[in-house]
């Protein structure tokens, strides 16, 4: 089967290999059907962090059908068709008990990695997999794009919102205007935010934002991005911040935006070496936030409003790319030629 093998930094390519086998009675193997990459794929991809050359590539996000499941499966059979998020809960340890099923403690390898492929191994499948109505045919482009994030990107833009506490009425700042922050957006109007100030410097972005819900766009950055912020929130600041990028800057705009009190909630993959903490710590700022829960997510809220049609995060692919392509897929999204790269397999 093929599957993509990160190469070195600006490379990444496809080479055949043997297709997965179950290895843990809780395995499940899933011939997939879309993937994609994600944003934190591309710090490697960069040369931002070290990764070894010609290693397993670290996407994780997929949709497919259950081809074989080990014997301690009991919520899916080979046939269905499933959400394969990139965490991998057990749904009966205290972290899972209290909704953050991405710290799951049950297991040591919580997150999924290689899934930019023909099959992939799913480990700890049981309670973590969705199951979804149907097959992929049954479905139209747009559907399976937005049941596609569901695997990853709407759900962290949604645990933004939940460990943020956004709620009704409240004027949230979103920092980030990838898919992540615009899925953040999704999620703040979902959870019911009055008004909601996205972040962003690109037009095509900007515009998604609105789409999916943003009030007013900032395209600065940095102190002056948190001015606008002030000025547009009476010198208040805002209820609650969704840190949707992961950078020294960008935390750091998401700490300086809300009001005394605020809460931070924190998604971007922190890339930081350090925090200053002494000016939250005189404005009562609430930071919180990590891995997402994306089989919680999904099963108690995010998977019924996609198919209802309430949300559309889907929207967030703006190219499409085969699994041979999978280098040109990469390549749109580190010169922003794409907000997400999908990619049909």
């Amino acid at each position: 089967m093929k599957t993509a093998v990160f190469e070195k930094a600006g490379k990444v390519g496809i080479e055949n290999v043997d297709k997965p086998t179950i290895q843990a009675n809780d395995d499940a193997i899933i011939k997939v059907v879309r993937t994609c990459v994600c944003g934190s794929d591309l710090w490697a991809y960069r040369g931002l962090e070290e990764k070894a050359e010609h290693s397993e590539n670290s996407g994780h996000e997929a949709i497919g059908i259950v081809d074989s499941v080990g014997s301690e499966i009991t919520t899916v059979k080979p046939g269905d068709f499933v959400i394969a998020p990139f965490t991998h809960g057990c749904g009966h340890c205290a972290a899972c008990l209290a909704g953050f099923d991405g710290d799951c403690q049950s297991h040591d390898d919580n997150f999924s990695n290689g899934v930019q492929s023909e099959y992939v191994r799913f480990q700890h499948a049981d309670w973590a997999l969705i199951k979804v109505p149907g097959q992929p045919a049954d479905y139209s482009d747009e559907m399976l794009n937005s049941l596609l994030s569901l695997a990853d990107v709407m759900a962290t833009g949604y645990h933004a919102a939940r460990v943020a506490n956004v709620k009704t009425g409240d004027t949230v700042v979103v920092v980030g205007d990838g898919a992540v922050g615009l899925c953040g957006v999704i999620a703040a109007k979902l959870r019911g935010a009055k008004r909601i100030i996205a972040m962003s410097r690109h037009e095509d972005r900007q515009k998604l934002a609105i789409e999916f819900g943003a009030t007013d766009i900032i395209a600065e950055r940095g102190d002056e991005a948190v001015e606008k912020v002030m000025a547009l929130t009476n010198n208040a600041g805002a209820d609650a911040v969704l840190e949707c990028v992961g950078t020294e800057q960008s935390n750091d705009t998401a700490m300086k935006a809300g009001r005394p009190g605020a809460i931070v909630g924190r998604v971007g993959l922190p890339h930081e070496p350090k925090m200053d903490m002494s000016s939250s710590f005189y404005k009562n700022t609430i930071i919180a936030g990590g891995p997402a829960s994306v089989t919680t997510y999904d099963k108690q809220i995010l998977l019924k409003a996609v198919l209802d049609g309430d949300i559309h995060p889907g929207k967030v692919f703006t190219k499409s790319f085969k699994l041979d392509d999978i280098d040109n897929a990469y390549q749109a999204m580190a010169k922003r030629e794409a907000i997400k790269s999908l990619v049909i397999v």
